[in-house]
């Protein structure tokens, strides 16, 4: 990068967590292979929250470190919400942090969720229009299905967002022109609660025996859509390519460059 800066990750694993760990591998390889530096700090899953906090603070100020991300979910005495909120808004590269969100809402310039920037990208990559449609969120998540609300918002969509235990699901569903799924249940999402058309958008990651597959029943579902996104291959890869940008768009920000 332009003014001898390298943008540096710096990712947060509490606990042992296989899926979480393998995750917070994969980010640290990207951006090796980007030509970017990250480091790894594995904290036990007892660690106190106040612990914690001191990493986080400690990371907040080192200049060397662009980008903070804390591997969720979080063990349970641990308050992800205030973990998040901790992490200084120009180094949460994951969007969590409130200013962040708050900006995004009011459409200013911020750091916004690679998953749901991930989604929108998908969406300009291949053609499909999002002013004047109906979309449809199952899974109100901090992640994904708040922020992409926003952002489909802000792009003209008329947005329904709602969580798999509501009684009208399948009204919802049945009338969504985009539908996105992110509920971390293994096919839930079946044919008949799908519109003939409609493109869906499977951002689930659940195993049954060895078999990773998404929150849509893709035999059924990829019959009626006109286009979906497969599991594994997906959303995944595209979380961290934008994940990776906002690194870069971190270090431009705090260094003040272009």
């Amino acid at each position: 990068m332009e003014a001898g800066v390298t943008p540096k990750i710096a990712l947060i694993l509490v606990g042992k967590d296989p899926a979480s760990t393998s995750y917070v591998n994969m980010k640290a390889r990207r951006a090796k292979r980007l030509g970017m530096e990250s480091e790894i700090h594995s904290l036990p899953e007892d660690i106190s929250e106040g612990e914690l906090i001191k990493i986080v603070d400690k990371l907040n100020e080192d200049k060397n470190v662009h980008g903070i991300v804390i591997q969720l979910p979080l063990p349970k005495h641990i308050n992800e919400k205030r973990i998040s909120a901790r992490v200084k808004p120009e180094k949460d590269i994951d969007g969590l942090h409130p200013i962040n969100i708050g900006k995004l809402y009011l459409k200013e310039e911020c750091l916004v969720s690679p998953a749901a920037e991930g989604i929108m990208e998908l969406f300009k990559e291949y053609r499909v229009k999002v002013e004047g449609k109906h979309a449809v969120i199952v899974g109100a998540t901090e992640l994904t299905g708040k922020p992409l609300a926003a952002l489909l918002l802000n792009s003209g969509a008329d947005v329904t967002i709602c969580e798999y235990t509501s009684p009208n699901l399948t009204k919802h569903t049945r009338n969504a022109d985009i539908l996105i799924v992110d509920i971390a249940k293994p096919q839930a999402i079946t044919g008949d609660m799908v519109k003939e058309g409609a493109v869906v958008v499977d951002c689930g990651f659940n195993y049954i025996g060895d078999k990773l597959v998404g929150d849509v029943n893709m035999n059924e579902v990829s019959t009626k859509a006109s286009a979906i996104t497969p599991v594994p291959g997906g959303v995944g890869p595209m979380i961290i390519a934008i994940l990776m940008r906002n690194l870069i768009k971190a270090a431009k920000m705090q260094n003040k460059l272009n």
